[in-house]
Order: structure tokens, then C-alpha cells, then sequence
């Protein structure tokens, strides 16, 4: 059996600029949403079983009381926001879990599936379906792989080293360290890429490393200054590494078998939501999916 958990924030952003304009007989903006559904069908016809689609409709979470500079949903533009009830409502008419998050975010969701996932003997393989660098701390060999399906590439521990310089363990104390802006935290001042993969890969994580630069067993460009930084800014790292900690407990996170596509709970139903998603089609395309697989 192998398991795809699909980020359903990011294929909602992704679609949303990426596709026409499109509304409903409502007059409601739809195209992102119905963009979305499509994708998940290619998914299918593509040999998927068990998905699970992890969602954050309010975009805020649990790190927003951490920190104040963390994303939210400010900025937002309202037609996309405004899909996100509408996306949930679409993929449970046509039959995928959605994995829901209200207090965690859709990263959450999937790293919860995902050791949800392993824990589960059945379970050959599990695809994290996602570009999201946070997801890389959940990289396992041999069962769990980061899928960035845009571009077809697959990571597994080695790639994750080759494109971070780091273990997929270290990914938290990474992102602490370089900053996520995708987030909202600005990491440690002077520490980059080079410098801090090249801490990590020796010292493991951000508490191993010594205040003192010269107890450091591995040269660094600047290396006083880094020290330095680290010094006066354990407090702000140790935060930092907080929020790029993927939480793996998520509630609401249902078990592998509760993923698995048997088509749509009610045909009738999915008729209509796809004729208001100005998509008829898609109901005659999901059911020649569920047909072929009985």
C-alpha cells in the first residue's frame, strides 16, 4: 500500500494563481478549488489509493501565540480565501479525506499522517506531496519521500542532504538557524545556508554548538561573528526551531484506512458540486476513476 498526503493549502495557492479566473452559477470565484479537484483526479488515475488532504482553512495556528511575526491569513486576497470552505466541501463530495487543521497548520496535518502512516506494517511507502522544505524533517528511508509533484522530484534522506546539506533531522535547526520567510521568522543575523549546513552537518543541532568559535571542530567563513550571533541569539533560536518543528500528534488526523478512495459518497451530490463548480464533466471523469477500479 503506499500512502500520498497532499497539501491542500498549497494546491490552493498554487491554483489560484496559476488558472483563469473562473465562477460559478453562484457567482462565487471557483477556479482554484475546481483546479485542485482535477489534480487530485490525475492523482488517482495516476494509480493512487489512500490520499489524505491536509487543509488550514484559517491559515493562523498555535505558532501565531509563539510569535507575533508569524504568517497569518493578513494580505490574503478574499477570493481565495473564500475558497478554502469551498475546497473542503468539494473534496469529500468527490470521496478524499481531508485531513482538516484549526489550531495546526496543513504541514502538521501531514507530518501527523505520516507517522500515522509508518506506524501502520501495511503501509509501503508514503508520499509527502509537497515543494515545502518543512516537510523535508519528515524524510525517512527507506518508506517516507518528499514528492514535489509540479517538478517530478522525489527526496528521499540522500537528496534532502544533497539540496540542504543536512539530514532531514536537522531541517528544524536549519530553518532556525537561515530563517523561513515562507514563515514569517528571519533566523540568526549572518547565519546563511553554507554556514549553517556546515554547523549542523558536523554538530547535529543548534544546542551541540559551542558559544566558543574556536571549540568549533569544523571552519567556517566569519566564524567569530557567527558565534557571536549564536550567543545573543540562543533564545530567538531555540523559538525559531519551535515553530519549524512540525507537530507529528495533530488532532483530527484520521487512520490510513479511512484514506482510501472509494469514489464519491453521493453521486448526486458531486453532480452538483461540480456543476457549481462550472465543471459537469468532472462528474462523468470521477466516475469512469471509480468504475475502472471495481
Amino acid at each position: 500500500m503506499h500512502v500520498h498526503l497532499i497539501d491542500g493549502t498549497y494546491e490552493l495557492f498554487r491554483h489560484y494563481f496559476a488558472v483563469p479566473k473562473r465562477q460559478g452559477p453562484s457567482g462565487a470565484e471557483v477556479a482554484a478549488a475546481g483546479g485542485v479537484l482535477e489534480s487530485m483526479l490525475g492523482l488517482l488515475e495516476g494509480g493512487a489509493t489512500h490520499v489524505g488532504i491536509a487543509t488550514d482553512r484559517v491559515i493562523r495556528s498555535f505558532r501565531n501565540d509563539l510569535y507575533e511575526g508569524y504568517k497569518s491569513g493578513e494580505g490574503v486576497e478574499p477570493d481565495l480565501m473564500a475558497q478554502f470552505p469551498i475546497l473542503e466541501k468539494v473534496l469529500e463530495a468527490a470521496g478524499f479525506e481531508v485531513l482538516s487543521m484549526e489550531n495546526e497548520e496543513a504541514d502538521d496535518g501531514m507530518a501527523t499522517g505520516a507517522a500515522i502512516a509508518v506506524a501502520d506494517p501495511r503501509v509501503e511507502k508514503v508520499w509527502i506531496c509537497t515543494p515545502d522544505k518543512d516537510l523535508a524533517q519528515c524524510v525517512s528511508d527507506p518508506r517516507v519521500v518528499q514528492f514535489d509533484r509540479r517538478q517530478e522530484i522525489e527526496y528521499d534522506e540522500a537528496a534532502v542532504i544533497e539540496k540542504f546539506g543536512v539530514p532531514p533531522g536537522s531541517i528544524p535547526d536549519y530553518l532556525a538557524l537561515t530563517g523561513d520567510s515562507a514563515d514569517g521568522f528571519p533566523g540568526l543575523p549572518g547565519w546563511g545556508a553554507k554556514s549553517s549546513a556546515t554547523l549542523l552537518a558536523y554538530y547535529g543541532y543548534i544546542e551541540a554548538i559551542p558559544d566558543d568559535h574556536e571549540e568549533w571542530d569544523v571552519q567556517v567563513r566569519g566564524a567569530a561573528r557567527l558565534a557571536e550571533a549564536l550567543v545573543h541569539g540562543r533564545h530567538d533560536a531555540r523559538l525559531f526551531k519551535e515553530l519549524a518543528t512540525l507537530v507529528t500528534d495533530a488532532p483530527g488526523v484520521t487512520e490510513v484506512d479511512e484514506w482510501e478512495w472509494l469514489g464519491p459518497p453521493d453521486d448526486a451530490e458531486f453532480e452538483q458540486v461540480c456543476i457549481a463548480l462550472d465543471r459537469p464533466l468532472l462528474a462523468e471523469r470521477v466516475q469512469r476513476i471509480a468504475e475502472a477500479r471495481r
